[in-house]
């Protein structure tokens, strides 16, 4: 059910030279809600709308085309219906989106899953290549200031490895903007949390995306999440919630059918696969003991994906 209210979420400025007073902006957003806006993020203008230009022409691209680029390790074309990110949904149709998934560009995760790419396309590549240059820099960006919030040294992600070679992904994504009439409920994207660390989305404008604060609640209740212009919508995933033992949120989130075509971007940021996901420190006590035994981030992310694909 759509509702009338929008959630009003904090706005980090990513430009601003007080640490201190960002960090505790983002620490209120992640024990609160799990998503926030960050705005003056350096990438341009300009960058943002050839991403969009560019996404908009893959999916424009003949299906043949794009299937020849199908999905493999996770990397490449996703069609419609192919995901469904709520495995618990009694829905028997698959989530209503197109995907294209790249990866890393350099180091031993791009050998390991070269990514896949439009051929005779060297301009798109080019665009997709220097805005995954630059989201990457954001993001490890953002992430000292979210150890700052919890207390650790801006540095911390670097040091326990989880920044040496992350496990990044941009996914661009189309919507159809035809809604289907059918007696089954029909989503853009289900009814999910992200997996890993953290994930910047830039939307083109269109609404849809909606989050439900507390998930234990029932039944639900969603409100939109309006995008601003220039601004990338964040939110915490389930592998830092498990890493700060609850401390930090990952907010159940979807995306409702509108009747209009919607293109958005996401990047997921997440560590190193060999980077061991144990309790923070300063996120345990002994009246408040680990909640979920260590796990490597590989690990992890991969039973996640099979559970997303398999049902």
């Amino acid at each position: 059910m759509k509702m009338e209210t929008s959630l009003v979420l904090p706005i980090i400025d990513n430009s601003s030279p007080d640490k201190i007073s960002t960090a505790q902006l983002i620490r209120a957003a992640c024990l609160d809600h799990g998503f926030f806006y960050v705005k003056n993020h350096g990438i341009s203008e300009e960058l943002m709308e050839g991403v969009f230009r560019e996404s908009k022409n893959f999916f424009n691209l003949p299906l043949e085309e794009k299937m020849s680029l199908l999905r493999r390790d996770l990397l490449g074309y996703t069609p419609l219906y192919a995901e469904k990110l709520d495995p618990s949904s009694t829905s028997s149709t698959g989530d209503s989106k197109k995907s294209f998934y790249f990866g890393s560009l350099e180091g031993a995760l791009a050998q390991r899953y070269p990514n896949q790419w439009p051929p005779e396309e060297d301009f798109w590549r080019q665009t997709m290549e220097c805005y995954y240059k630059n989201v990457l820099s954001v993001g490890r960006k953002l992430l000292g200031m979210i150890a700052l919030a919890l207390e650790l040294d801006e540095g911390f992600f670097e040091q326990v490895g989880a920044l040496n070679d992350p496990t990044a992904v941009v996914r661009l994504l189309r919507y159809p903007g035809e809604v289907i009439s059918s007696d089954v409920e029909i989503y853009g994207a289900s009814a999910h949390s992200d997996y890993g660390m953290v994930t910047l989305l830039s939307t083109d404008g269109v609404p849809g995306l909606q989050v439900c604060r507390d998930k234990s609640r029932q039944p639900r209740v969603w409100e939109d999440v309006p995008g601003i212009r220039g601004a990338f919508i964040v939110n915490i995933g389930d592998m830092m919630e498990r890493w700060t033992n609850g401390l930090f949120r990952s907010t159940l989130h979807r995306v409702m059918p509108v009747g209009k075509e919607r293109y958005s971007v996401a990047f997921f940021l997440d560590p190193n696969p060999d980077c061991n996901v144990e309790c923070l420190e300063s996120c345990c006590s002994e009246s408040c003991p680990p909640r979920f035994p260590p796990i490597l981030a590989g690990d992890y992310i991969k039973e996640r994906f099979r559970l997303t694909y398999e049902s």
